[in-house]
């Protein structure tokens, strides 16, 4: 078997001929020859978009609490250890490898002669994430959906409440090319007997239909649970009560009301078992972080990162950049992967970029820098477009050509952000 953790990672590409292949018979095989049972409330959070802040901001809150929380998300910016979280502390490699090995030793046909299971990496990893929190006896395990919810591989796991944080366009490909269609495999995390918790102001008919068919209670915003802001703080009402004066939560956006407002939501249905004050969500609310999230770096001109992938994502951007003071000039180092909505991307953030800084990035499913640029021209984008070699040279062009009173926006994938902040050199707390 490998012994490092970059070795194991490099392996578990090799395991399944997909990248992505949606399914939870695989997983759920392996889940039972490990037997893995875990014995503390579980709560999955998908959605087209806003479900890392939401685990972000649930995963804060309980760990203020006093709660030790495990927390998987994906995908990672710099290390894959930002995936699993207990406490609030990345998984160490030693950590991770063991399970790795555990799930291993019984994937294989050696396994009492059962046939072997080509797991995906995504799949390999879930497993591993909930591995690591029974064996750490966690309190509360938040688990991120990687793609859609009926089918991916957290939805092996039961869950105590479900959340969706917003339904859009996206992985066509995999999900279906209208909103309802999304709807409905997203609506496939919840569950009978369940209370549901959905974001969405605009709630999809396949949503409130799969609830009634599996017996969950749907809790939608407006409704079951919603939100007032006022200047400088805010107040939450529930079923529960009202929650008055809070913070308004670290992460910058005002759309982070909404998330904030699913978490609580999702811990109010939860208040039972998790029982939290007043204090620890103020506090929570204060202090969550997540990299890649209309994110500042300090410096002039300002860098501001954002994972913004599909057009739901850009308009969302937009509107934070549209409620910024105005500056000179704005340079956007931008790159998506192909099989994404370039074109929406850039219509929605063409009012705000006045020079557009392409390249590719360092993945097979990168879009070229030939190809954003030709999508740029088509979208006839008000900004002059530049082609660049790479991010970093995207990057170093942008700050040598800003004045201290211009902007740099990094946006487009995972894979933007990503690079950079390896370029920048900056960290993710381990």
């Amino acid at each position: 078997m490998p012994d490092t953790l970059a070795d194991w990672l490099t392996y578990l590409e090799t395991l399944h001929p997909k990248t992505i292949a949606l399914g939870l018979e695989r997983v759920a095989q392996i889940k039972q020859r490990l037997n893995l049972q875990p014995d503390f409330p579980i709560i999955v959070v998908g959605g087209t978009n806003g479900k890392g802040s939401v685990c972000a901001m649930l995963e804060s809150i309980l760990h203020a609490a006093g709660y030790r929380v495990g927390c998987y998300t994906s995908p990672h910016l710099l290390h894959y250890n930002e995936r699993v979280r207990i406490a609030k502390q990345q998984a160490t490699d030693a950590e991770l490898y063991a399970s790795f090995e555990k799930i291993e030793q019984v994937r294989g046909a050696a396994f009492s002669g059962m046939e072997e299971v080509p797991l995906t990496y995504f799949e390999f990893g879930t497993l591993a994430a909930m591995q690591c929190f029974i064996e750490h006896k966690v309190d509360v395990a938040i688990l991120e959906v990687g793609l859609g919810g009926r089918l991916d591989a957290v939805n092996v796991f039961d869950n105590d409440c479900a959340v969706i944080a917003s339904v859009d366009i996206d992985h066509t490909d995999y999900l279906g090319d209208t909103r309802e269609a999304i709807a409905y495999e997203k609506a496939g995390i919840m569950r009978s007997g369940k209370i549901a918790i959905c974001a969405d102001e605009d709630v999809p008919l396949a949503i409130r239909s799969h609830a009634q068919q599996v017996g969950a209670e749907l809790w939608c915003i407006g409704g079951k649970f919603s939100f007032t802001a006022h200047q400088g703080q805010w107040d939450f009402r529930s079923k529960s009560g009202t929650r008055s004066a809070l913070p308004y939560p670290a992460l910058r956006g005002a759309y982070q009301l909404q998330n904030a407002s699913a978490a609580l939501a999702a811990l109010d249905v939860l208040k039972d078992r998790l029982p939290i004050s007043m204090e620890a969500v103020r506090r929570g609310l204060g202090e969550v972080q997540l990299a890649g999230r209309f994110q500042f770096v300090p410096g002039k001109p300002s860098l501001i990162l954002d994972v913004a992938h599909n057009p739901h994502a850009a308009r969302a951007l937009a509107q934070n950049l549209a409620g910024l003071p105005p500056c000179p000039h704005t340079y956007a180092v931008f790159s998506m992967l192909a099989d994404k909505d370039i074109a929406g991307v850039a219509s929605a953030l063409d009012p705000h970029i006045d020079t557009w800084l392409v390249a590719g990035v360092d993945t097979p499913r990168s879009a070229t820098a030939q190809q954003l640029d030709q999508v740029l021209e088509q979208c006839r984008v008000r900004g002059e477009i530049k082609i660049c070699k790479n991010i970093p040279d995207a990057l170093r062009y942008a700050y040598n050509a800003a004045g201290e009173n211009d902007r740099i926006i990094a946006f487009g994938s995972f894979y933007t952000v990503a690079e950079v902040m390896a370029a920048k050199r900056l960290s993710i707390a381990r």
